[in-house]
C-alpha cells in the first residue's frame, strides 16, 4: 500500500468513530444494506497505478463490463492514498460513504471495530464463489482474528529489493545485496556524483511503517504486546527505527531530499537513473509507465540481517495487499456482492494484477502462467515463507498514524543535519505511544 496521511485528523477521526454506536446509520435489512438503488454503485478505488489517471484507465473498461453483464452503473472515483483512510473514516461517521471500497489491507481490523463494513460471514462468502477460493496469508489480512472477515482480498503484494542494473554495472557491483550491512557496503559505492544508493518516501506515514515494522521483527519487536497494547518504546523497536533512518542519516545511502518524498518519487529517481535501489512493492508496473524495460532492473530478496530470508526475525516483508470492502449502508446490497464476485472472479483477477504488477491472492488466477515471471517469483516466495501480517488490532491505523509521523520527524531531522541518536529516536516513540494512550 502506497499512501501517507495526516496525523491529527486521522487519531482524533478513528477516536470519535471508535466511540460511535450509530456507524452505518439509516440503514435497513438484517445487514444494514437494502436494494433501494438496485441499478447503480458507487465505488472508490486506491490509488495502484503510477497516477490517478492511470487507474481509471485499467479499471473503466472492466467497470463498463460489469454493467453490460448485470445493468449496474458503477461511479468510479479513484482516492489518493493521502485521502484515503481519512476519508473513509469520515464516512463511517457520518454515514455516508460510498457502496464498495478499497481499503489497505492493514487498516481491516480498525476498520471492522468501526461497525461499518459488511461482515464477510459465510453466507455472503458463499455469494462471490467461497471463502476457501482465497489464499491463506491474504484472509490472515481481513480483520480482527476469530471474527468473520471485514474485506475480501482483492490484490496482493510483498516487499522486495528493486535494483537499476546500469548503475550497478557502473559501480562495479555484480549482485545485490542480501543483508543490510552488504547494503550499506555498496551504498557507499553507489552514492556519489549526485546520485544516491537507496530511496525512501520519508513523508509516507504508512511506507515508513512498513519498513520499520520489517526491521522491528528482525530486532525482535512486534510493537504491540500480545494483548494488543502499544509497544513501541522496546529496544528492538528503536533499534528499527534507528537504524532505517540511519540510512540517510549516519550511512549517507538517501538523498536528504527523500524526507519529503510522500508520492512515488523514489521510483522515479530510480527511473532517471538517480537512485539505485528502492524498497517496494510490485513495482514493475510502474517502472514501466516510466519508461523503463524490464532489462533495466532487476528484483531480489528484500534484505535480512544475517542468513536468509524466513519467518521471525528473518521476516523480510510485511503481508501488503489491497482488500474489498462493503459499507452496510449501501443502498444495493446485492449489486454489492455481484461486483465483489465480479472483481475477483478468476478473469478479473488475471486483467487487474496483471496490470498493476500485483499477484492475485485468489488461488486459481495465481496459478496463470502470468504470474510466474522471475520478478513475481521473488514476491510471491517472499508471501509464502518470509512475510508476517502487521498486527490486526483496531489501533493499527493509529500505530500508522503516530509511529509513521515520528519517523517522518526523524527523517527531517537527518535531512537537516541534526544528529539521530538513540536517545531521540526513544523520544519520538515515547511521543507516539503516549498519543496511543490519550487518543
Amino acid at each position: 500500500m502506497r499512501r501517507s496521511r495526516v496525523a491529527s485528523i486521522a487519531a482524533v477521526t478513528l477516536s470519535l468513530v471508535l466511540a460511535s454506536a450509530a456507524c452505518g446509520g439509516g440503514s435497513t435489512g438484517s445487514e444494514g444494506g437494502s436494494n433501494e438503488q438496485p441499478k447503480t454503485l458507487t465505488y472508490w478505488a486506491s490509488n495502484q497505478g503510477a497516477s490517478l489517471e492511470v487507474d481509471k484507465k485499467v479499471l473503466q473498461p472492466e467497470l463498463d463490463k460489469f454493467e453490460k453483464e448485470t445493468g449496474i452503473k458503477v461511479k468510479l472515483e479513484v482516492v489518493p492514498w493521502s485521502d484515503l483512510l481519512n476519508r473513509i473514516l469520515t464516512a463511517t461517521t457520518s454515514g455516508q460513504g460510498p457502496d464498495v471500497l478499497n481499503i489497505g489491507n492493514t487498516w481491516s481490523a480498525s476498520l471492522q471495530a468501526t461497525g461499518a463494513l459488511l461482515p464477510w460471514d459465510a453466507k455472503n462468502f458463499e455469494a462471490i464463489g467461497g471463502k476457501d477460493r482465497f489464499v491463506d496469508s491474504a484472509l490472515g489480512s481481513t480483520g480482527t482474528q476469530g471474527q468473520d472477515p471485514a474485506a475480501v482480498p482483492l490484490y496482493s503484494m510483498a516487499y522486495a529489493l528493486y535494483y537499476n542494473k546500469k548503475m550497478f554495472a557502473d559501480a562495479g557491483i555484480e549482485k545485490p545485496p542480501a543483508t543490510w550491512s552488504e547494503l550499506t557496503e555498496v551504498g557507499e559505492k553507489l552514492s556519489k556524483n549526485g546520485k544516491w544508493a537507496l530511496g525512501a518516501e520519508g513523508s509516507n506515514l504508512s511506507n515508513n511503517i512498513h519498513q520499520v515494522f520489517v526491521l522491528g521483527k528482525q530486532h525482535g519487536a512486534d510493537f504491540f504486546t500480545p494483548d494488543g497494547k502499544a509497544d513501541f518504546t522496546s529496544d528492538g523497536a528503536v533499534a528499527a527505527v534507528k537504524q532505517y533512518v540511519d540510512f540517510m542519516a549516519k550511512d549517507k545511502i538517501i538523498a536528504p531530499g527523500n524526507a519529503e518524498y510522500a508520492q512515488n518519487q523514489s521510483l522515479s529517481d530510480f527511473a532517471k537513473d538517480k537512485t539505485a535501489m528502492v524498497l517496494w512493492q510490485t513495482a514493475s508496473a510502474t517502472f514501466k509507465s516510466l519508461g523503463m524495460n524490464e532489462d533495466e532492473w532487476g528484483v531480489a530478496p528484500a534484505p535480512v540481517q544475517s542468513g536468509t530470508p524466513g519467518t521471525g526475525t528473518n521476516t523480510n516483508s510485511m503481508v501488503a495487499g489491497i482488500n474489498m470492502a462493503v459499507f452496510k449502508n449501501t443502498k444495493n446490497i446485492d449489486g454489492a456482492k455481484k461486483f465483489v464476485k465480479f472483481m475477483t472472479s478468476d478473469e478479473e483477477q488475471k486483467i487487474l494484477n496483471s496490470a498493476y504488477g500485483s499477484i492475485p491472492p485468489v488461488k486459481s488466477a495465481q496459478e496463470d502462467p502470468a504470474f510466474d515471471s522471475p520478478a513475481l517469483k521473488v514476491l510471491r516466495d517472499t508471501l509464502a515463507t518470509s512475510a508476517t501480517a502487521l498486527p490486526q488490532v483496531p489501533e493499527e491505523s493509529q500505530f500508522e498514524t503516530v509511529v509513521g509521523t515520528a519517523v517522518k520527524e526523524l527523517f527531517a531531522d537527518a535531512a537537516a543535519g541534526r544528529k539521530v541518536t538513540t536517545e531521540s529516536v526513544r523520544a519520538k516513540l515515547e511521543k507516539a505511544e503516549q498519543q496511543m494512550s490519550t487518543s
